[in-house]
């Protein structure tokens, strides 16, 4: 079975599908290893991890295909992705599509915010026109060469147009031929509960992001719902991240690593998790 066809049998099951990012290969070898079924790979992850810049639009469609290149060929999990806006008009959507196929990825998704873009939890986003974004959708539809890599596009629009617009956008994405939708940053429970009684045509992804404008709910919760994907997009950067920080904090104070070595993986282990056997 190949990874796109595992992916949309996941999708189609009747349990919901928890997908935690994976920001770099070591990443996805460690959900492979702690047993879950797919990871995601978002740009606010790459921005930070390969550039330390925020995600504002900052990297292109070259540094994401390599990332994601790494990543898949690092694991046997699916990799759902972030296209942002696909890079350009339809024409670079449709190219986008053909690089992540080539890219190894299992699903993708693109999003109708205007270039440059921003973190989908940020303030002042700009929305291209709905009609702009149907035909990204068609292209990215018409582009694929394997029928099996679900597409799933994301609207904004909640904060800059209402929640109203959202679902309003959403659906007439799925008319265009999405096979999932992903409304961006609900900003309280009631709109993470009407969401899914509204778009009911298709599979619904959730973001969980710690911090955000989303409140976070249990896998459980957001599965009787409605949602059958539910993504978190930052929490193994911002382990990484605050773990990173806390060590070289010790090392930096104390001149040696002997009070944190309790925290480190062990040199075994590490050296069984990247295979040198």
């Amino acid at each position: 079975m190949t990874k796109p066809q595992l992916f949309k049998k996941l999708v189609q099951e009747k349990k919901s599908l928890l997908t935690p990012v994976a920001h770099d290969p070591l990443t996805a070898k460690i959900a492979e290893k702690l047993g879950f079924e797919a990871v995601s790979m978002g740009g606010f992850a790459v921005s930070g991890v390969v550039y330390g810049l925020p995600d504002m639009g900052l990297i292109g469609l070259s540094e994401m295909v390599q990332a994601l290149t790494n990543i898949t060929r690092s694991t046997n999990l699916p990799v759902f992705a972030d296209a942002d806006g696909g890079y350009g008009n339809e024409r670079n959507v449709a190219f986008t599509v053909r690089e992540y196929e080539r890219a190894g990825v299992a699903s993708l998704f693109i999003e109708d915010q205007k270039h440059p873009k921003k973190c989908g939890h940020t303030s002042n986003k700009e929305l291209v026109t709905v009609e702009e974004m149907v035909s990204k959708i068609k292209a990215a539809v018409g582009a694929r060469g394997d029928p099996d890599l679900l597409i799933c596009a994301r609207t904004d629009a909640i904060a800059p147009e209402g929640f109203e617009s959202a679902i309003v956008r959403a659906r007439e994405y799925v008319k265009a031929g999405a096979d999932i939708i992903f409304v961006e940053a609900p900003e309280d429970l009631d709109q993470l509960i009407a969401i899914p009684k509204l778009i009911t045509e298709v599979p619904l992804l959730v973001n969980m992001l710690e911090g955000g404008k989303t409140p976070i709910c249990s896998q459980g919760d957001l599965e009787q719902m409605g949602y059958k994907i539910i993504a978190y997009p930052i929490s193994t950067l911002m382990a990484s991240v605050k773990a990173v920080e806390e060590v070289l904090s010790v090392l930096k104070n104390q001149g040696d690593s002997r009070t944190f070595t309790n925290k480190l993986m062990n040199f075994s282990d590490y050296k069984n998790l990247v295979g040198l056997s």
